[in-house]
């Protein structure tokens, strides 16, 4: 994990130089359900944009409270490019998905950055992420995040696991394998690549969506890449259920995609490891070399990334936080062993043949329309 980090920091940087010659016009597409912390901020740092020609496409409900705060920004901006479409016209179990179809059909240019309503970024974003598509063969790219501001102790747990777990994992990944996803955050696409896997309809009923664009875009042939760009979200959840439910799904939902790969993460997890060396073996030095390696090696990893790569402001004051996350992690981890289906929006849902099928016997009509505002995470 250090290695990788280490390298991307490398690497990245040399393979992403400022861009002041490459602009082709660009469609910024947002599907929108419910009213965001700061959304105003978030949307407003679209229009903020240093880039000659772009577009911003909202996709909502006519009711939907956020649809005010896109008034707002219509008329205090008014030099810039700004559309809105109301609904997604179709029925489908992600919603989201279904307004990417929607927007994707309706954007006037080629070249897609998808984001969430929680997502803020500077003014250099679109000059930055959209210049590797200069490369013809590139059909995806995708950008790590960080937190916009930390308010609760779960919104720093959050920050923590994010720098010292879970994109830790995103590097090895990139090391070892390429970069064959891409995150819910930052999707910078085709109308290329979305064209040759068929379309957003593809995923309207597939877990994890966000990640699938890429994964999709490597398997007809197009490069993808992670970018060095870091932008901000906003969290998404407010109690310990919110935040411990989200973990879970996502867990469960990488253990159905990847069952050997999740299985095999039961010989990377430090903390149990370290634990279970000095219940064997209750001594001193036991102690100092493996809860000690174990504490070194994971401080290593999140500065490395919380404070080198993504540049998360307060990182070291989180850092006693480390091992509670793992005991949480691990734990969620033996969880989603215990999970046959994926709670989606009050619907349970079980994977078949990659495609999500209502639990229920029966239910699959009325699911149908029980979750036709449904939007993934």
């Amino acid at each position: 994990m250090i290695y990788s980090a280490t390298r991307f920091l490398q690497v990245s940087k040399r393979e992403n130089p400022r861009n002041d010659d490459f602009t082709p016009p660009v469609s910024c597409l947002k599907p929108i359900k419910g009213l965001d912390i700061d959304a105003y901020e978030n949307y407003a740092s679209f229009c903020r944009q240093d880039y000659p020609e772009y577009e911003i496409v909202f996709c909502i409900d006519p009711g939907d409270p956020a649809l005010a705060v896109i008034e707002r920004l219509v008329r205090e901006f008014p030099e810039q490019d700004i559309r809105v479409l109301f609904g997604s016209g179709r029925e489908a179990v992600n919603d989201k998905v279904a307004r990417l179809t929607r927007l994707t059909s309706d954007a006037k240019y080629d070249i897609f950055i998808i984001t969430d309503g929680d997502v803020r970024v500077g003014p250099d974003y679109l000059r930055s992420v959209v210049s590797p598509f200069r490369n013809p063969k590139l059909g995806a790219a995708t950008c790590l995040y960080r937190a916009t501001k930390e308010r609760t102790f779960l919104e720093s747990l959050q920050s923590i696991s994010m720098a010292s777990d879970f994109f830790a994992g995103i590097l090895v990944a990139w090391k070892l394998d390429g970069v064959k996803f891409t995150l819910g955050q930052s999707i910078l696409t085709t109308r290329k690549n979305i064209e040759a896997f068929g379309g957003f309809p593809y995923l309207e009923d597939r877990p994890v969506d966000d990640m699938q664009v890429g994964r999709l875009a490597a398997e007809n042939g197009f490069e993808t890449q992670l970018l060095p760009y870091v932008v901000q979200s906003v969290a998404d959840f407010h109690t310990w259920h919110e935040f411990l439910y989200k973990r879970v799904r996502w867990m469960t939902g990488m253990r159905l995609m990847r069952p050997w790969g999740h299985a095999g993460l039961f010989f990377t997890w430090g903390l149990p490891w370290a634990l279970l060396a000095v219940a064997v073996h209750p001594t001193l030095a036991t102690g100092v070399a493996y809860l000690g390696g174990y504490l070194a090696m994971r401080i290593g990893i999140t500065w490395l990334i919380g404070v080198r790569t993504i540049k998360q402001p307060g990182i070291w004051k989180r850092i006693p936080l480390i091992p509670l996350w793992d005991a949480l992690a691990f734990g969620i981890w033996l969880v989603s062993f215990t999970r046959r289906t994926i709670r989606w929006r009050g619907v349970d849902y079980r994977l078949q043949d990659g495609r999500l099928i209502a639990a229920a016997s029966g239910a699959a009509k009325s699911t149908t329309i029980k979750t036709r505002n449904a939007a993934g995470a």
